[in-house]
């Protein structure tokens, strides 16, 4: 059983959730990891994983609400750009998306690399290909 204020317990159980196809529970319990330890250490990943499960969830404009607020907190944390370029494009918001695509490839990330040419291990292939249509509808040159 679940302990019920282990706040990391609930952030792996969220992040676990949301990759196994299950992203509206993940949401939930990634709410309850952030409300019992707002200033984590790992609050940056957190805050991804709610972008990332909206997304997943096919809400795109509170992915993208939930990617922007990740990158205003922690603007040096390479993740949420992804998710937020995904979620414009899939907004039809190209200019925007285009610009945000253009930061991550201005900084050569290695995340780039593992999420999106690569594919996350686990990653579903059905959720790397949602991703990827974003992107690409954000601008993303096509490989």
């Amino acid at each position: 059983m679940l302990s019920p204020n282990l706040a990391e317990a609930h952030g792996v159980l969220g992040q676990a959730l949301i990759f196994s196809g299950r992203p509206q529970d993940g949401i939930a319990s990634l709410a309850t990891c952030i409300r019992l330890d707002p200033r984590s250490p790992r609050l940056a990943v957190r805050l991804n994983h709610v972008a990332i499960g909206h997304y997943l969830s096919r809400q795109y404009e509170a992915a993208a609400m939930a990617a922007a607020q990740a990158i205003r907190s922690y603007p040096d944390y390479p993740l949420p750009y992804h998710w937020l370029a995904a979620s414009l494009g899939q907004l039809g918001q190209v200019e925007q998306g285009k610009e945000v695509l253009e930061k991550i490839m201005a900084t050569g990330s290695l995340a780039f690399d593992v999420w999106v040419r690569q594919r996350a291990p686990w990653v579903r292939a059905e959720d790397h290909a949602h991703m990827i249509e974003g992107l690409r509808k954000a601008g993303m040159p096509v490989e």
